[in-house]
């Protein structure tokens, strides 16, 4: 099956932070992805904006560079790469200073839409929109693109929006959350939503617990000092997961409709109640392990022995609401565990009264979700195992793999960065965060953190090629729940 491609009208994209690493791995590989699909109409530019001395061959090269390296062979060709390449041009801007900002302004054509995607650091994001409005760069319609971390905690949040506000109206602003660009969190709100047979049943009454796993087997790496700072829960629960959490728990909105979502969002994230201490695990590997030979610890990776910051968390939380009363909602993600793998299982309640008795082989239903590595879903049902010997109970997977279903190796499935900038040049942005959604999420996630640094709390140690602290199992072990295998 092939994707139906939906063409954009053109437009002027500038890139700032264009040599940077995320542009080269995602963003500039995502649009010739685009360009290649045929989604890019001949008249658009791509400019990039960076401190970099280059000019626009330069640049060019850079970025036909980076598309050899990202993009594979297989869905690549000279031709299409040289036509893409004269879409690019470059200008080099100082982000603190003037120089440059003339020649932007003078690139600007009427008539087609402006888009900045700010891939700098949250730092420059004010220097950047105060001088986009002073020297005329932008336009009342233009869009602009921010990347995470939105702050660091409630007060730096609200600084930032304040700061964005003061040059851009709230429709204007685009906040990247690439998990939010995945096929199947999409699907997610298809599956609720254009199917009778889930919606009855998404409730406290028919579901016993949901499980959200963000793992990675990769330690912090080169990220060492940001991460330090910032930690697994503000690095991936206070946004990621709890967007996740948001579109599982959220009622229907009145319409399709970027406000009309993410009003409903908002709603699941003011009434998450706050976590107890008893309810939180935190985590760090330690060196060497399972899989991790003689590699080095979270704190030699940071390079502080004494550092406290989690690279592992899991919790409990709940939704104080009709829908949810009841039900636990369990988190966790962290570094260097057994495998790569984002997924949320709805763990189904068992059936009022079984007909087979006390039968051994009897599981509950799971609705398993995959973003990663293999997006799908899966519904695991009962039924009988064949053969003669009486009734006896076997669990089997109703799988649906997205490569399988709608390509041959995934090919049609864009990634989640085009589909995001996609999205800007339409100006729909329904998936994307808005101000009031990334202060509510900041002020359910402070207290927690604030609960910690108060009493002192180490986190645990663990090994690398595990699936976390042994105290995470109590989270659910002591509900009478398990988690589900980290596994590819």
């Amino acid at each position: 099956m092939v994707s139906r491609v939906i063409p954009v009208d053109p437009f002027d994209l500038v890139i700032f932070g264009a040599t940077g690493d995320l542009a080269r791995r995602k963003i500039l590989p995502g649009l010739y992805r685009r360009y290649m699909a045929g989604q890019i109409p001949e008249s658009s530019r791509i400019i990039g904006s960076a401190r970099s001395e280059m000019d626009t061959a330069a640049f060019r090269t850079l970025v036909i560079e980076a598309v050899e390296e990202f993009v594979p062979e297989a869905r690549r060709d000279a031709a299409s790469m040289k036509a893409f390449a004269e879409h690019l041009h470059y200008v080099r801007v100082d982000a603190t200073g003037e120089n440059g900002w003339p020649e932007l302004a003078g690139m600007m054509r009427d008539g087609v839409v402006r888009a900045f995607y700010f891939s700098v650091a949250p730092s420059l994001f004010g220097a950047l929109a105060e001088r986009l409005h002073h020297f005329g760069v932008t336009s009342p319609e233009a869009r602009i693109v921010v990347e995470k971390p939105f702050g660091r905690d409630l007060e730096t949040a609200r600084a930032l929006n304040a700061t964005l506000a003061e040059h851009f109206a709230e429709s204007q602003i685009y906040r990247i959350d690439h998990y939010l660009g995945k096929e199947t969190v999409q699907n997610l709100m298809a599956v609720r939503f254009a199917n009778i047979l889930f919606e009855p049943l998404w409730n406290a009454r028919h579901v016993d617990h949901v499980q959200i796993t963000v793992a990675e087997t990769v330690g912090v790496g080169g990220r060492g000092q940001y991460y330090d700072k910032s930690g697994a829960m503000r690095d991936m629960v206070q946004n990621h997961m709890m967007q996740l959490l948001c579109l599982i728990a959220m009622e229907p909105p009145y319409h399709f409709d970027p406000d009309a979502v993410r009003d409903e969002k908002l709603k699941v994230i003011r009434a998450l109640q706050p976590v107890d201490a008893d309810d939180i695990v935190r985590g760090q590997y330690r060196a060497g392990g399972k899989k991790g030979g003689g590699e080095p610890s979270y704190a030699e990776d940071v390079e502080d022995p004494a550092t406290r910051t989690e690279s592992y968390i899991a919790l409990k939380t709940q939704i104080a609401n009709w829908r949810w009363k009841g039900t636990p909602f369990y988190l966790r993600t962290g570094k260097k565990l057994r495998a790569r793998t984002s997924e949320i299982a709805i763990v189904f309640k068992e059936v009022p009264h079984s007909i087979f008795g006390d039968e051994e082989g009897w599981r509950e239903n799971v609705l398993v979700i995959r973003l990663q590595p293999n997006e799908g879903m899966n519904l695991k049902v009962m039924i009988k195992e064949p053969g003669p010997g009486g009734m006896r109970l076997v669990q089997v997977p109703l799988d649906m793999s997205f490569a399988e279903a709608l390509g041959e190796d995934g090919a049609d499935i864009p990634d989640a960065y085009e589909r995001l900038i996609m999205d800007v040049i339409r100006g729909n942005q329904t998936l994307f965060m808005r101000g009031d959604e990334v202060e509510a999420a900041w002020a359910w996630t402070d207290p927690i953190i604030a609960g910690w640094e108060a009493r002192g709390d180490r986190p645990k140690g663990y090994d690398p090629g595990s699936s976390g602290p042994e105290d995470a199992l109590m989270l659910l072990h002591r509900d009478g729940r398990r988690w589900r295998e980290i596994c590819e």
